[in-house]
């Protein structure tokens, strides 16, 4: 696989904690040029710092995915630094407060929307017309397992990610035959820090293991893991897909 990303331009938003953290050392360690976008700069800089020291190459970028214009300008920064764009995680997202549904405030909701949902549709916005100059591209938009069942308590979060997988089946099958490959990721209890949030809070860390039929929780390192097979020529038959890694939570 190493090979195979050589060379090639992976832009991800969310990139500089988490998830997309791991996903833009695995591949910078891989050989792709990695642009990582995100909203707190500094972290953003601190990964692009550790994807040189792995021994690739990163260019930090600042990006609030709820600005289209930052959207815009971290894509363009991507094409006119590397020439090209040839991979797209789309990373970024935030938790949402744990509120019953009649009791979300309206605020809240918009927020997680506008980030999970609508952040992920303005990154396809502008990546996917970049992949098209070339005819090919893979974009890998991280869902969740709450994209897939229910989540008490998190309303917003799971309305988002809900709506993530099915704009992403949406765009795969709108631009599958000119070169594209859109897929979904669903990651479980995933140890990232909008989990440890959870943790801090007061959930005890074993409770929440005792959730996942596998007994722990995940990795970033593990899920991102499974991003860059999305993005690999072993994923080439596969469009519109929703990848659950996710310790057996679907599966109970």
């Amino acid at each position: 696989m190493a090979a195979e990303f050589a060379g090639k331009v992976a832009l991800i938003t969310g990139g500089a904690t988490g998830i997309g953290r791991a996903a833009a050392l695995q591949l910078a360690a891989q050989g792709a040029l990695v642009v990582i976008a995100d909203v707190a700069l500094e972290a953003a800089r601190q990964t692009a710092a550790d994807c040189v020291s792995a021994g690739g190459k990163a260019l930090p970028v600042a990006c609030n995915v709820r600005d289209d214009g930052q959207v815009a300008s971290a894509v363009a920064a991507a094409v006119d630094t590397y020439g090209q764009l040839d991979i797209a995680i789309n990373a970024a997202g935030i938790g949402g407060r744990e509120v019953r549904t009649a009791d979300y405030d309206p605020a809240d909701w918009d927020a997680v929307i506008d980030i999970n949902l609508t952040g992920v549709w303005r990154s396809m916005r502008h990546e996917i017309p970049a992949m098209l100059r070339k005819q090919s591209g893979c974009i890998v938009n991280v869902a969740s397992v709450a994209g897939l069942n229910g989540f008490p308590r998190h309303p917003a979060y799971a309305a988002s990610k809900h709506g993530v997988i099915g704009l992403t089946k949406t765009a795969a099958l709108e631009y599958g035959r000119k070169g594209l490959r859109i897929n979904a990721l669903c990651p479980g209890f995933t140890l990232t820090p909008m989990v440890q949030q959870m943790l801090d809070a007061g959930l005890p860390k074993d409770d929440l293991a005792a959730r996942v039929p596998l007994g722990r929780l995940g990795t970033p390192e593990e899920v991102a893991a499974s991003a860059l097979y999305l993005c690999s020529s072993a994923a080439a038959f596969m469009i519109g897909h929703s990848l659950a890694v996710d310790g057996g939570i679907v599966a109970g």
